[in-house]
């Protein structure tokens, strides 16, 4: 997933975040890294505004770079998560434990990596990387067009020991192949792939076996993630209309990109059936994650008006309730629940250090 930084290019150049996809590495895991060069401190400064009622206990995790799309384990305790930090030049997969602060890469420090996540089993670790195409960064994307995303067709996807250790790839089809997660019951995995000639979801089993396609309208579908109780999945989506508008899309695709400016929500059935919109109002939501009650989403978006500034917001399945719960003038995104459903982790640029940087974000959810 690109990361977009409000305003500046970032998790894709419009939100601080709308991330970008990964890596993997086989053979031994790599080195521990410090995130620099220390374990970053488990406390920070509150930055809480006075509308952000339903967060409490604002902690920092990270202290620098840029840090985005931290997915908990599966017992609450570390998050996985992609990181350019301490010189690097593109995003590679690190692993923060909670507790100790501490860091560690599992990515082999080659290529360009995105979209990380933990199988239930806590054992074993998901993410896409380009490093098979050869150890260099991938090149940026023009922006000479305005604002877009690349997607590298470099991409494809790896498992991995949670040590990063053994790590192979599932994906080898041409095209981009990421934006990956996986059910609850490590059945399935879900993924954004171009292999058919348009950015539809796909589903496939834990070791890469049985691949399904289960979008088939024109236009961009990503980001999707499974509810709790694995009955429903979510997901971002572009939907092209207009002559003019799927004219620029399949020239955008014809060079491995899209214009990430207008995005909605859906939901399905994990095959994909029973699809809805959750979503009409013209922005780019991106992020979406279950609350656990399955009843709601949690996602980002430039919904309060400027199109650089994007916050967390939450939506009733059915599209009513809308409410915002994020109020920074920068970028807040990437949200996810605690196993136990009481923290909520997001990415921000609140109290940046230094422009364009991202941190990692811990807080009590409040009901």
């Amino acid at each position: 997933m690109e990361r977009n930084r409000a305003g500046r290019v970032g998790p894709a150049g419009i939100v601080s975040s709308l991330a970008l996809l990964g890596l993997a590495c086989s053979g031994a895991p790599p080195p521990a890294e410090p995130a620099g060069g220390q374990a970053a401190p488990t406390v920070a400064a509150s930055a809480l505004l006075p509308q952000e009622a339903h967060l409490r206990n604002l902690r920092q995790l990270t202290f620098g770079g840029e840090n985005a799309e931290a997915y908990f384990s599966p017992d609450g305790a570390q998050l996985i998560f992609q990181s350019k930090r301490d010189g690097l030049e593109c995003d590679q997969i690190f692993i923060l434990d909670i507790e100790s602060g501490n860091v560690r890469r599992v990515s082999n420090g080659q290529g360009k990596t995105t979209c990380s996540y933990f199988f239930p089993d806590g054992q074993h670790i998901l993410y896409s990387s380009t490093h098979a195409a050869g150890p260099a960064c991938p090149p940026p994307a023009d922006h000479s067009r305005g604002y877009v995303w690349k997607l590298h067709p470099e991409f494809d996807i790896y498992v991995a020991e949670r040590d990063g250790s053994g790590a192979h790839r599932i994906t080898d089809s041409p095209g981009y192949d990421a934006e990956a997660t996986i059910s609850p019951d490590g059945s399935r995995i879900i993924f954004t792939s171009l292999r058919d000639g348009d950015l539809d979801l796909y589903t496939m089993g834990p070791g890469g076996e049985d691949v399904r396609r289960i979008t088939s309208t024109r236009g961009y579908d990503g980001g999707a993630f499974f509810s709790r109780d694995g009955q429903h999945i979510v997901w971002r989506a572009s939907r092209p209309t207009t002559e003019q508008d799927l004219a620029e899309y399949d020239e955008l695709l014809r060079s491995s990109t899209i214009r990430p400016m207008n995005l909605e929500l859906f939901v399905a059935r994990p095959d994909g059936s029973e699809p809805r919109q959750v979503t009409s109002n013209g922005k780019a939501n991106f992020a979406p994650y279950f609350f656990p009650d399955g009843r709601r989403i949690i996602f980002a978006s430039n919904l309060a008006g400027d199109v650089r500034n994007f916050d967390l917001w939450m939506v009733g399945v059915d599209g009513s309730g809308i409410e915002q719960v994020t109020f920074d003038p920068e970028f807040d995104g990437f949200p996810m629940f605690s196993p136990d459903g009481k923290r909520l982790v997001f990415a921000s640029n609140r109290g940046e250090g230094v422009e364009g940087e991202t941190n990692l974000f811990l807080a009590d959810w409040v009901d």
